[in-house]
């Protein structure tokens, strides 16, 4: 059998057809793995913004109870030793009387 050498031209181009397709499913491999890439880093960032959201509940039922009115007087009245207002120390103000400009 007799093989056909090959000039340099058309040892070039099988040489850059071969680069090309090399290049070609380089990018494509780079491609998918920075897609799952993404994927995870959003699946990540998902549950985290579910866990703040949650700590965020959380924290806004704290807040409510720490400033329920029942709780606020007990501490006002045990902690601080307020009491309520004796009827001389009121003032009434007629609201009627003061007219805005």
């Amino acid at each position: 059998m007799v093989r056909k050498k090959l000039n340099r031209k058309e040892l070039a181009l099988g040489v850059l057809a071969s680069l090309m397709i090399i290049l070609i499913l380089t990018f494509y491999l780079w491609h998918i793995t920075e897609n799952v890439r993404l994927g995870y880093d959003i699946g990540r960032g998902e549950n985290r913004l579910q866990a703040l959201q949650k700590e965020i509940k959380k924290l806004e039922t704290k807040k409510a109870a720490l400033l329920s009115l029942d709780r606020v007087e007990k501490k006002a009245r045990e902690e601080m030793k307020l009491a309520d207002p004796r009827e001389d120390q009121i003032i009434y103000e007629d609201s009627y009387s003061r007219r805005m400009p």
